[in-house]
């Protein structure tokens, strides 16, 4: 957590033990009397951790992500979910855009072909986005950040999101899948990983399109079929790719398939990769606390009030 997290929790009258070097097997038995539990993104939340909390009231995820969470579980023992997509939205829609603009414009090829010494100008000839038809999967805060970004380049966006209904607003219009397979030049994920998202852009969905389109994925690597995304870049229907996150993110853990696939994306000219940065700057870093202590805050005067 950014140091900040201590002293907004303190402000509230909040007694905090920060372990920001603890490790995995340690953290159950810290929780013993614990009422809230502050983390990122690593840790699995399950019964195994909470053996021991008897007293936890709140789970608090440092950011937008909840799939390691056992919601089930915590929520048979009483405990509320907090996480902060608010925090981190503004970070992750300018980082979408931004790898959006690279793909779209050659930006890293161009820039490494000077380095080396070549002037290709007709070659690193840009696509504009003025006027693109988007797609998004998935409108929530993360969707609208980005949606509210790339409307000033005069896109025409549609959005699809299962749970949603009745949202269209001045930036996106509510849409079906196959409206996006129809209408879309480029599509951006913007989705929670899931049971039910896992592998939710496959190859069905690749070829269901009408035309050629670009992909952008800032949600997590494994909504997207990697297999999937390559073949559909060998085949041309993806016309290019720009990837904040992959299925596997620890690349020393990579098997070799996982490792041709790395390599294939990472030679590609036209994908652009990062390495799931896409919400992690430096602002949203302390935002995310603020948030985090904010919502904390009116939960406990909520009880305060019941009481």
């Amino acid at each position: 957590m950014h140091a900040s997290i201590v002293q907004l929790l303190e402000t509230e009258g909040i007694e905090v033990t920060y372990l920001p070097n603890i490790k995995k097997e340690a953290v159950a038995e810290a929780l013993k009397e614990k009422e809230v539990l502050i983390l990122r993104s690593k840790t699995t939340v399950d019964q195994s951790l909470l053996a021991h909390a008897a007293q936890l009231k709140f789970v608090l995820r440092a950011g937008a992500g909840i799939e390691k969470v056992d919601l089930d579980y915590i929520k048979s023992k009483g405990i509320e979910l907090l996480n902060a997509p608010e925090g981190n939205r503004d970070a992750l829609g300018e980082h979408a855009v931004a790898l959006l603009l690279a793909v779209l414009n050659n930006i890293i090829k161009s820039n490494q072909e000077v380095n080396q010494g070549i002037w290709d100008r007709e070659g690193n000839r840009g696509i504009e986005l003025m006027r693109k038809k988007v797609g998004l999967i998935g409108y929530g805060h993360m969707g609208f950040a980005f949606a509210s970004r790339i409307k000033a380049f005069g896109c025409k966006i549609f959005a699809y999101d299962k749970y949603k209904t009745g949202f269209s607003d001045a930036y996106v219009t509510e849409a079906e899948l196959n409206t996006i397979s129809e209408e879309c030049d480029i599509v951006s994920l913007h989705i929670p990983l899931t049971d039910e998202t896992k592998n939710f852009i496959n190859t069905d969905f690749i070829r269901s399109f009408k035309k050629p389109f670009y992909l952008i994925n800032t949600a997590r690597g494994e909504v997207l079929d990697q297999q999937a995304l390559l073949e559909g870049l060998q085949s041309g229907k993806i016309l290019g790719a720009g990837l904040d996150v992959l299925n596997n993110e620890k690349l020393k853990t990579h098997s070799e398939v996982e490792k041709k696939q790395l390599n294939y994306l990472s030679t590609h000219p036209n994908v652009v990769l990062t390495p799931h940065v896409g919400g992690w700057s430096f602002e949203s870093y302390i935002r995310i606390n603020e948030v985090l202590v904010k919502k904390l805050k009116n939960k406990i005067q909520e009880l305060k009030n019941i009481s």
